[in-house]
């Protein structure tokens, strides 16, 4: 977040792109970029500004009426005050006539996820005098990154995740015979109470699919609409979690209750060898220190399933950027299929990798594990994922 202490890191970044400064904006809680990196008491319902300046101290424009959230602003800080429209845009207009400055904006909406600002404000800041580029890559440097506390939240999440995400496929498995099989949503809920159990909050779900259900890949099981698990099928389990104020744990585990076909053995081979090779090209690159780009490894995993014969079955990114505030968050996403992706991994971000192929209205297959990038090297999580179908 915006503090004295890390100004002069988010200085010398400015410097190094040769930007005059960062310009943040939020209305109603729009921009979580904003919102995220000012960490204001309570929310605010008025436009606001603050410009980060490559020299100097930062800015802040804010309404007349809403100071409150702001009374932790350095005093050391410029900030001025507003009601009118035409006072707004002059204090605009002073702060960034004639310069470069980087906004939460997506050319062409290429990445949706920094798209943030309105395309009214742009026009505004740039009426404004000002020349507007992305401010993508210090997201990604100051907004994504985790902290060594995040890093070690997420990894004891992930060990828990994942014996729960395993025993919840053997449980069904156990009463896959018996004349009271679970259903979906009681293997849902199972889990839910496991979270509970362990100290683990989530947002929503978890998926637990059987093989038609699981062929669509945001399917939530509920109490009015939930199947049987039964001997013989294939089951998805894709579950997420953290500690409170931690960062998320996301895993997708697979099971097959019984031996599986010879066609559903392959579909997930082809899913398993794409997560593994975007694991792969990630080890190279890191290890090798050069760059990686979120694009260039979704299209690693798409090749492999490509190969196999089930490329238009897969049908999303190969993985989400996961941030210290948001499961699906604004760092780089492993993606070059729905979006643009083209920023570079850098040490500090998380993302999931989780190539799926979807046969619809017969089955489904996802394997999700979570990479971070630290100062150390590439940390996949959970450290043991899975490797075979685990068959109950």
């Amino acid at each position: 977040m915006l503090q004295p202490e890390s100004l002069p890191a988010l200085q010398s970044a400015l410097d190094r792109a040769g930007l005059d400064g960062w310009l943040l904006y939020d209305f109603h809680g729009l921009n979580p970029v904003a919102v995220g990196m000012l960490e204001l008491p309570g929310m605010t319902t008025r436009r606001f500004f603050v410009y980060i300046p490559r020299l100097g101290a930062p800015v802040a424009i804010t309404h007349a009426i809403e100071q409150g959230p702001w009374a932790g602003w350095p005093a050391k800080w410029r900030k001025e005050k507003y009601s009118s429209w035409r006072l707004l845009e002059s204090l605009l207009g002073e702060l960034v006539k004639g310069k470069r400055v980087a906004m939460e904006y997506s050319p062409g909406d290429a990445v949706p996820y920094l798209d943030r600002v309105p395309a009214g404000v742009l026009e505004m800041v740039r009426n404004a005098g000002a020349t507007v580029v992305s401010s993508a890559d210090l997201v990604s440097s100051f907004y994504a990154v985790w902290s060594n506390e995040q890093r070690a939240s997420h990894e004891r999440a992930a060990r828990a995740v994942a014996t729960i995400g395993q025993d919840a496929i053997r449980l069904a498995g156990s009463r896959a015979n018996s004349a009271s099989p679970l259903t979906e949503y009681a293997l849902q809920s199972w889990i839910k109470e496991k979270f509970a159990a362990g100290g683990l909050e989530t947002d929503h779900g978890p998926i637990v699919a059987i093989g038609p259900n699981a062929a669509n890949p945001h399917y939530e099981p509920t109490a009015e609409k939930s199947a049987s698990i039964n001997r013989g099928d294939i089951l998805l389990v894709d579950l997420w979690a953290r500690e409170k104020a931690g960062v998320f744990a996301d895993q997708t585990w697979m099971g097959s209750l019984g031996p599986p076909s010879e066609r559903d053995k392959a579909i997930w081979l082809a899913v398993r060898d794409a997560r593994d090779a975007a694991i792969s090209l990630l080890q190279q690159r890191i290890g090798a220190h050069k760059p990686v780009r979120g694009g260039e490894v979704d299209d690693a995993a798409r090749e492999v399933i490509t190969k196999r014969g089930y490329g238009e079955f897969f049908i999303h990114r190969t993985g989400h950027s996961i941030d210290p505030r948001d499961l699906h968050g604004s760092g780089p996403h492993i993606d070059n299929l729905e979006t643009r992706e083209d920023r570079s991994l850098i040490p500090g971000v998380g993302f999931s990798i989780e190539p799926g192929i979807y046969l619809a209205e017969d089955v489904g297959m996802r394997s999700e594990v979570n990479g971070f990038i630290g100062v150390d090297g590439l940390l996949i999580t959970p450290s043991d994922y899975q490797k075979d179908l685990l068959i109950v």
